[in-house]
């Protein structure tokens, strides 16, 4: 075999182990995200779970409070039925929205407020609303870094020739001032 062939075989060997690496990488990157966002999805259903209870619980104290327990429910539902990134994230502040109105409502009612179920799951939200903050920066931070890789040179010709899309962002809504709040629960 002449030096030229072997040189140009070794070339194209390169490129092809360079190419499976990229491939691999894509798709490695693109798991993590998928992953990330599986865990926002178990911290929402922990959320639509809790707060039934939670409306339930205050219903006791404000019978007469009815559109505010209609639109969280309203909220929860939606949220739930809610599909892609972009409709969870705008269905997410819409019902962190009604959830601060029904927190208001508690406020007027000094018995609530001193209810051992209330208080209890005044935590659990909490809680859950710090690890949906949490799971949504680990998301974010995996759809970057996919989204930086497909885009960069060389990888977006790969990108490209595989059709890699780039991953959308799990934001808050800008234009609601309210969303960017933290869901106030603390009496």
């Amino acid at each position: 075999m002449s030096t030229t062939l072997i040189i140009v075989l070794g070339i194209i060997a390169v490129l092809l182990v360079w190419m499976v690496f990229m491939y691999n990488g894509f798709i490695s990157r693109m798991n993590r995200a998928k992953e990330a966002w599986s865990d926002i999805e178990v911290q929402m259903k922990r959320r639509y779970d809790l707060i039934p209870n939670l409306i339930e619980t205050v219903k006791g104290y404000a019978a007469h409070e009815k559109t505010v327990f209609e639109d969280v429910t309203k909220a929860r539902t939606a949220a739930m039925g809610a599909s892609g990134t972009a409709g969870k994230a705008q269905a997410e502040n819409m019902l962190s929205g009604t959830l601060k109105s029904l927190f208001a409502v508690a406020e007027n009612y000094p018995d609530l407020k001193a209810n051992q179920n209330f208080l209890q799951l005044q935590a659990e939200l909490t809680d859950t609303e710090d690890k949906i903050q949490a799971a949504r920066r680990f998301y974010n931070g995996n759809v970057r870094d996919f989204n930086t890789a497909i885009e960069q040179f060389p990888g977006n010709a790969m990108a490209s020739m595989f059709h890699f899309q780039p991953m959308d962002l799990f934001e808050l809504d800008e234009a609601d001032a309210a969303a960017k709040a933290p869901v106030e629960v603390q009496f």
